[in-house]
Formats: structure tokens, sequence, C-alpha cells
């Protein structure tokens, strides 16, 4: 996947002008690239825009959710708990004044993948099923992407992450649906707590 030419298309096709975009490129880039980030990096957007790809035809604002997906998590700290209103707020600090999209919605739906609850956009609701598919790979791959989270967490020693981690999963469990769109219901649930409940058991 060529994740540079597509973020070049979206942002021409919204507006943005050229001269601009491969500043803004690479700022995205070097951010998704920072050393500590293990799972929430170049990977993880490419996987989004898979899925994205996979279920456009479902999306009704796909500029507004493509663009999202860039830039849900531009910020982000282990040690901080503002990541997603933080990325929100830059994601819409960058946009010109003539551009051509909503940006109420794009707002919303990056702070969304913080709380990964039921929303009345429908959008959204794709958007965070497309950030937490992982929960519902194979084993071996979701084995890699909590290792990869606990890189992330390694300035917080066992005795404190593993009850956090503990209590997020099971927070996971105590929902009444994981995803949020029918399709990912059918196809992932099950799986995705299957996974979750091994993880906690390994804690």
């Amino acid at each position: 996947m060529n994740l540079k030419e597509i973020y070049f298309k979206l942002l021409l096709q919204i507006g943005f002008h050229q001269n601009d975009i491969q500043v803004h490129w690479l700022t995205l880039q070097k951010a998704y690239s920072q050393k500590n980030r293990y799972y929430h990096n170049l990977t993880h957007l490419e996987n989004m825009i898979l899925s994205f790809n996979k279920y456009h035809s479902e999306i009704q604002s796909p500029n507004e959710t493509l663009y999202a997906i860039f830039y849900h998590d531009i910020v982000y700290n282990a040690k901080k708990t503002d990541n997603e209103l933080k990325s929100a707020e830059f994601a819409l600090s960058i946009l010109p004044k003539e551009i051509t999209i909503n940006r109420t919605l794009v707002f919303d739906m990056i702070v969304a993948t913080k709380q990964h609850e039921h929303n009345k956009n429908e959008d959204t609701n794709w958007l965070i099923d497309f950030d937490l598919e992982i929960l519902a790979k194979d084993w071996e791959d979701y084995q890699n992407y909590y290792e990869q989270i606990r890189k992330e967490y390694k300035i917080y020693p066992d005795f404190l992450y593993k009850p956090g981690r503990k209590k997020a999963l099971q927070h996971f469990l105590e929902s009444t649906n994981l995803f949020q769109t029918e399709t990912y219901r059918m196809l992932y649930e099950t799986k995705a707590r299957e996974n979750i409940q091994k993880e906690i058991a390994q804690l």
C-alpha cells in the first residue's frame, strides 16, 4: 500500500494546496514513526485503510472518514489521557479555511476513538470498528498486538500496568457489543471476546 499516495490524493480532493501537502505528510509520517510507537504507527494506519477500502460502499462520508483515520492517533503519548482530543484539535488546525469537509464530523470521529462506544453517526461506528479490528485477529497476531501495546507502556512496571490493562479489557467484555456495526459484530465479536479473555488469563 502506498500510504503517501492515498494521503496526497485525499488532501488534494478536499481542497488542500498541493505545495502544502508534502509538509503535512512529513509531519504525519514523523509523528507515526516515533521510536516509542510499536503499535500506533503507520502500519496501524495501513490496516485501517485496508478495512476502509473493503467497506467503502457502506460509508456515507468517505473523505471525512479517511481523513479521520490518518489523524486519529497523530498525537500519542502513553502518559496522557487526552491524546484523542489533541489529535482531533490538530486535525482541524491544519485545514484550510476554504476546505470542503465536515469539520465537526472529523472532530467527533477522532474523539470517539477514545471510548469506542456506539455513535449516532454510522460512519463513526465504522471508524471505531476499523480501529478495533485487531482484537479479532488470529491469536498470533493478537498476541503481537498486545506485546506492542506493552512496549508502548514500558514506562510503567508490571505491578501498575497489568491491573490497568486488565481493567481496560474487562471494560470491553462488559460492553454489550465490542463492535458497533452489525457487520463487524457478526464477523468478529466472538473471536474478539475469546482473545480478550485469553489475554486477561495471562496477566
